[in-house]
């Protein structure tokens, strides 16, 4: 009898073991693992696809890479104004995504005269990474570029504009000390929290049967693990306190992926100069094709209330 319940109990822990195995190793290639876009996946409104293809097909477009802190190896194209202007528009991607889908926004700043820095984040696009960062890593890697534009251009006035995971981003390194040619920064749809982001996403699965904090718990201790970092430390609402940087805070109220609260409260608590917009109508990331007119108005009135 002693013999039959110590083998239950093996095949219990066996079974227990195993399952949470199987389970994080789930959470991690859903939450961590990048996948490179390809032109095979369907891009939400054509003017996006349009934009793609207006930055990989552009005539002066210029591959740029270097290196981030850690040696891997970051890439950038670069579009130059047409005419010399020392406006730089540093324009940041969200996730499972990279640069090229920044061209409908890259297409209306050059119209403007400012010049085009569009990085692939790491793991995504011809950056090197095997590991999403969310925004912690990868503000660093933005201050990386910011000085390369720098380097190239002591004049320069820079602008960050992030979207999503890019957003996330933005705010992340406006919570840095930044150099004083960085004069204002456009979040669009960031989340306020990396942690409060999973727990929302997570619930929205159909079919999740491990309890919420568990699976929160899990994740943490896999990424932690694997990727070097705590998710607990991504968050955007703390980085906007420290920030000095103008920044405009946008979200489509329709959005279904990171809710539109977020921004209110990310306005709420930066102590930066701030402005405030809210897209009605529109989902994720959908301001800039729903309603264009508005959202570049918006962003017109922004900059021309600050240095940029």
């Amino acid at each position: 009898m002693a013999k039959k319940n110590t083998l239950l109990k093996l095949g219990i822990f066996s079974a227990l073991f195993g399952g949470t195995y199987f389970f994080t190793d789930y959470i991690y290639k859903i939450t961590s693992v990048p996948h490179q876009h390809t032109d095979d996946d369907k891009d939400f409104d054509e003017s996006i696809t349009e934009g793609r293809m207006f930055v990989r097909n552009h005539p002066d477009r210029q591959d740029m890479y270097i290196d981030a802190l850690d040696q891997a190896k970051l890439h950038a194209s670069f579009i130059p104004a047409k005419e010399e202007s020392h406006k730089y528009a540093l324009i940041i991607h969200g996730i499972w995504d990279n640069h090229e889908t920044n061209g409908v926004y890259a297409r209306h700043y050059l119209e403007k005269g400012i010049n085009c820095l569009l990085p692939d984040l790491r793991g995504f696009g011809k950056s090197e990474g095997k590991y999403i960062g969310y925004g912690l890593d990868d503000r660093l890697d933005i201050i990386e570029w910011i000085y390369w534009i720098i380097k190239r251009d002591p004049e320069a006035h820079i602008l960050l504009h992030g979207m999503s995971m890019g957003a996330a981003t933005t705010l992340m390194t406006t919570g840095e000390n930044l150099p004083e040619n960085v004069k204002a920064a456009i979040a669009d749809s960031a989340y306020s929290t990396l942690r409060e982001q999973f727990v929302d996403t997570y619930k929205s699965y159909k079919g999740s049967i491990v309890p919420t904090p568990i699976a929160i718990i899990l994740a943490r201790i896999v990424i932690l693990i694997r990727s070097g970092f705590d998710i607990n430390d991504v968050k955007p609402i703390e980085a906007v306190k420290k920030s000095k940087t103008p920044t405009l805070f946008m979200h489509g109220d329709d959005d279904t992926y990171i809710d539109p609260q977020m921004c209110s409260r990310l306005y709420e608590a930066a102590t930066c100069p701030k402005q405030y917009c809210m897209i009605l109508g529109a989902g994720h990331i959908e301001g800039v094709v729903r309603d264009p007119l508005n959202y570049w108005g918006k962003v017109e009135s922004f900059l021309s209330k600050t240095e940029f």
